[in-house]
């Protein structure tokens, strides 16, 4: 009950970490088993962050979800979303990768010497050493298997891994008896290379999916741990901010980050809300401001009055809203649910029919266990497995290498399929600095008093004036003295007897220093004792290649619009360079988000292409997303694509890249389903021992392999790929 929260009259909700959760079968198994509990309104198991969300009626007690997920084999503990340290499911993986792969490369090495041709007796010590090689290796390797079929089989289940743990261990005790009784064959190897590629697989996915979940963890360490809070009697102490209720008083020093949702009380600063509106310049905030949790406080401290619990501030919602997007199922993700749903079941009647056939007809249980097994195994999913994530891990290496990095490999498949291109302005298709319009025609004198200024500030404007100044001359004015910065106004100075100032027009044209009264001109101005000197107009370098960027998605047929925090003057001039027609301003969060559930209602698939953290809500929402490097950290993560290059060239590379790598998943699936349909039947009539099944069955893998592997079958570019290029490049490989 204190891990729930309200979120409806009468309803209540609760994240769970359910770490028992590893394929489409756990998901439905755990969803099936909370919806069978009275009380229970909704439940969603997410197999990215392995957990479950669940909401029901509130009551004096809440239903009996742990114990029911307990007793389904998938115990629930309370979800920390900011957990450190490695993640001990990879390592596993990894481990059980590596020794599987040791093991495997030994006996094949032993079983190419018998299969060479050798005597009785050496091939009985190579049978006994590729034994000794193999116990080990199985017995530790298959840990992953073995766990998920116990799991499942205790309670009267099935799945994928049961099948496939019956035929490891029935090919080990088979070449086990064989090999004392000294028999021709053994299968080894083919137990061992069954374990190899299967573990690649879900190695791979595992590891993907890690990746995607870091965006939400790097949402919620945004939030601080504990905070100062100011009692009634003017102490001060430090709780977690989990204890933080609404009313109280909390002191958020500069350099932190506010930890919840509230109203200024004292304190002049200024605010990185990029978090909210994605814009990078500095918000003043005073006495009566509103503050959101996660924007960080940069230059003095605040008393703020908490509005809200750390549970259901700004932030926390963020991370609530992505962590649901993680949830959504891709369209290969269900089909390969459904697929396994149907495996086990039919692996498992199709090897006890052929077991129990060939006993009645033979009446050689030797012969019948033989074809049983071969069955088991030629049936392994393993080119089906690797069907998708080959094609993905090809992909992902492709467009690095051309400066493009994929964070999550399901993406390439929502990529082929997007109609709609959704842009950010700010550090997107702009480069986020701010830079002097026309500065070869300013003033000389006016900008050197102006950067002299300017010299002893942060604020982007003024690193802005500083650097169109040394660009033309760079020497500073040596009159100027007692520089004082006012945070939200601008800098003040003296200069022999009179008073500069150069920012906020309201304040520098004011006759006296802090006057709120003065003319109403905009923009940053320089004047002298309150009169005007000079005005300086800021705008944004334009992001190299978002014209070619923007014209090479049109010619695919794509919608392009922009989405921004920024004035509506600001989006419609970059609009209007650009030849954008839809673009809409002074969007916060929350509207990006909405825009993004607007298309997905009416049928669009969206890429959603932005750099700031107020841009997460939309990256969860859109179909896919795309951050530049330069984008904030919690940006980087919570995007699919993250192009390293300055370009935007990236943006229709990624998409041809997607739209071929589609056309090879589908190519090889079809393989796969075409090998089981194929070898099945020669298994059944007893025409594949288990060691041609492993063949074949590794055949059909490196079949997958190699047609996943034309998508790289073109001279490598050294130049960045320009838009006039990229739709030949993405063809090319088609041709061949």
């Amino acid at each position: 009950m204190l891990a729930s929260r309200p979120v409806a009259d009468g309803q209540r909700e609760a994240r769970l970490s359910v770490p028992a959760i590893h394929c489409g079968a756990c998901l439905r198994t755990v969803e099936s088993a909370l919806a069978g509990v009275d009380g229970v309104l909704h439940a969603r198991a997410n197999l990215t962050g392995r957990n479950v969300t669940v909401r029901w009626r509130d009551g004096s007690l809440p239903p009996a979800i742990v114990e029911t997920l307990a007793a389904a084999g998938y115990p629930p503990h309370l979800a920390d979303s900011a957990r450190d340290g490695p993640d001990p499911v990879q390592s596993e993986l990894v481990r059980a990768l590596s020794v599987a792969g040791f093991a495997s490369g030994n006996i094949m090495l032993l079983s190419v010497s018998v299969w060479s041709g050798t005597d009785a007796a050496m091939r009985d010590v190579f049978h006994a050493l590729s034994a000794l090689i193999a116990l080990p290796a199985l017995a530790y390797s298959g840990r992953v298997f073995y766990r998920s079929a116990w799991q499942a089989l205790r309670r009267g289940r099935t799945n994928m891994d049961v099948p496939i743990s019956i035929g490891v261990a029935l090919a080990f005790a088979l070449s086990v008896y064989d090999t004392i009784e000294g028999g021709p064959h053994a299968y080894f190897d083919a137990a061992v290379m069954l374990l190899l590629f299967l573990l690649v697989g879900r190695t791979l996915d595992h590891a993907m999916r890690a990746r995607a979940h870091a965006a939400v963890e790097g949402l919620a360490r945004l939030s601080p741990r504990g905070v100062v809070v100011e009692r009634e009697d003017g102490t001060t102490a430090y709780l977690p901010v989990g204890e933080i209720v609404p009313g109280m008083t909390v002191i958020v020093a500069a350099g932190d980050r506010l930890p919840v949702d509230g109203r200024v009380l004292s304190g002049v600063s200024q605010l990185d809300r990029s978090l909210v509106t994605g814009e990078n310049l500095p918000v003043p905030v005073s006495a009566g401001a509103v503050v959101e949790a996660g924007t960080l406080n940069l230059s003095a401290p605040l008393r703020v009055e908490a509005s809200v619990a750390a549970g259901d501030s700004f932030l926390a919602e963020i991370v609530r809203l992505m962590a649901a997007a993680e949830g959504g199922r891709s369209a290969y993700r269900r089909i390969a649910d459904r697929a396994a749903a149907l495996y086990a079941p039919f692996v498992h009647a199709t090897a006890i029919l052929a077991l129990v056939a060939w006993f009645s007809v033979t009446g050689d249980l030797h012969l019948a266990i033989t074809i049983a097994v071969a069955v088991l195994i030629i049936t392994c999913p393993c080119a089906l497995g690797l069907a998708v994530p080959i094609v993905q891990v090809i992909a992902t290496r492709r467009l690095f290498d051309r400066g493009v990095m994929v964070k999550d490999g399901a993406a390439l498949e929502r990529l082929a399929g997007v109609d709609v291109v959704v842009f950010d302005k700010t550090g997107t298709l702009t480069l986020g600095v701010p830079r002097l319009r026309d500065r070869d025609h300013a003033d000389a004198k006016a900008l050197a008093l102006a950067a002299t200024l300017a010299a002893y500030s942060r604020h982007p404007h003024a690193r802005a004036l500083a650097a169109a100044h040394a660009a033309r001359d760079g020497r500073l004015d040596p009159a100027v003295a007692d520089v004082r910065e006012y945070p939200g106004d601008g800098l003040e100075a003296r200069r022999n007897a009179d008073v500069v100032r150069l920012g906020r027009a309201a304040w520098a044209l004011a006759r006296q220093p802090r006057d709120p009264a003065g003319p109403a001109e905009a923009g940053t101005v320089l004047a002298v004792n309150g009169r005007l000197v000079a005005a300086f107009v800021f705008d944004e370098a334009l992001r190299a290649g978002a014209r070619d960027a923007i014209a090479a998605f049109r010619g695919e047929g794509l919608d392009v619009e922009i989405l921004s925090g920024d004035h509506e003057p600001a989006v419609a001039g970059l609009a209007g360079t650009l030849g954008v027609v839809r673009f809409r301003a002074a969007m916060r969060p929350e509207g990006k988000l909405a825009r993004l559930n607007s298309l997905a209602a009416a049928g669009h698939k969206a890429l959603m292409i932005g750099d700031g953290l107020n841009d997460t809500p939309a990256f969860a929402a859109a179909h896919v997303s795309m951050a530049p490097s330069s984008a904030v950290d919690v940006g980087r993560n919570a995007a699919d694509f993250v192009f390293l290059r300055e370009s935007l060239d990236a943006g229709p590379l990624a998409l041809a890249t997607a739209r071929r790598a589609g056309q090879l998943i589908r190519q090889n699936l079809a393989i796969a389903v075409l090998y089981n349909g194929v070898a099945l039947p020669f298994a059944i009539a007893g025409l594949v021992t288990p060691l041609v099944a492993a063949l074949a069955m590794s055949g059909s893998s490196l079949i997958v392999v190699a047609n996943a592997l034309r998508l790289d079958w073109r001279p490598r570019r050294k130049r960045p790929l320009r838009a006039a290029a990229w739709r030949a490049e993405a063809g090319e490989g088609l041709a061949r």
